[in-house]
């Protein structure tokens, strides 16, 4: 089995003790040489500052390949680009362009009236600038906005065409759900890599809720094992579960796996080893 090349998906601290959690799991997982992290904002882009902060941190002090993720919500074209000049400034040259969902009490999006409309819009106004890797978000499940697969596909096609150099999957259980949608994209002419987002499940009633508010379904299996399991072989049925789907995926041509870590790093750093990931400690960087 060949060994994949990993990403990490971080969240920025809300409190101090959030900031040492997020330090420590930067520092456990740099070590796997991953191609680029991530770090989200909150919903509606309500931690936008804490997400400049923690991405200047992670660029300066840990001297990983940080992509920034930027919304559309609740600003304007001049402030969004603006967003984007800072981050050039601090080194940063890598972004995950999305719409962003709703403010807290919306039911849906709405544009800022000075805004952009879409990822679509922001995709193109970043690349513009020629300066930028464009990372997306991908739907192997229905978008809860979307009609069907169908319309996913072409809304990333779209992306992809606007300048996007690759997408990261929602998550999923099954492997066929990733390769159903890759074949799909290739179909349509889709040509950017489709990087498969893996959740590890750090706790499966946690995670089943999270599955039903992104559309996930959750097979009947799943449920089975995890009763099964109890509180107590929880643990270790998700790091076997993890580990199970990231080597069927390898085994099916995939040669790049994006973690959800939601900053604990134990799990993620464990399903890595197991698929024969070596740390490097020389690639941390304190400064």
């Amino acid at each position: 089995m060949s060994t994949p090349h990993v990403s990490f998906e971080f969240f920025p601290p809300r409190n101090l003790d959030q900031s040492f959690r997020l330090w420590e799991t930067a520092k456990a997982l740099a070590p796997l040489g991953p191609d680029f992290v991530s770090v989200t904002y909150g919903a509606g882009g309500t931690t936008r500052q804490l997400t400049h902060e923690a991405v200047s941190a992670l660029t300066t002090h840990c001297g990983l390949n940080v992509a920034a993720h930027l919304t559309c919500v609740d600003a304007t074209r001049d402030e969004t680009m603006k967003i984007v000049a800072d981050y050039a400034a601090v080194g940063v040259h890598e972004i995950v362009a999305l719409r962003g969902d709703a403010p807290q009490g919306h039911d849906k999006f709405t544009a800022h009236p000075d805004g952009f409309a879409s990822s679509v819009e922001l995709i193109e106004a970043i690349a513009a600038r020629g300066d930028f890797t464009i990372r997306v978000g991908a739907y192997p499940e229905p978008h809860p906005e979307s009609p069907d697969t169908a319309a996913d596909v072409a809304w990333l096609k779209r992306k992809v065409d606007a300048g996007a150099t690759s997408a990261m999957t929602q998550f999923f259980f099954a492997p066929d759900t990733y390769f159903r949608f890759r074949d799909a994209c290739a179909a349509a002419g889709i040509d950017a890599p489709i990087i498969p987002g893996i959740l590890p499940i750090q706790g499966w009633a946690g995670t089943r809720r999270f599955a039903e508010r992104c559309g996930t379904s959750v097979p009947q299996w799943a449920d089975d094992a995890f009763a099964r399991a109890g509180k107590e072989g929880e643990a270790a049925l998700a790091h076997e579960l993890c580990v199970d789907l990231c080597e069927k995926l390898i085994a099916g041509g995939v040669d790049r796996l994006h973690f959800y870590t939601l900053n604990k790093p134990e799990l993620t750093a464990a399903v890595c080893g197991a698929l024969g990931i070596v740390a490097q400690p020389e690639l941390v960087k304190v400064a």
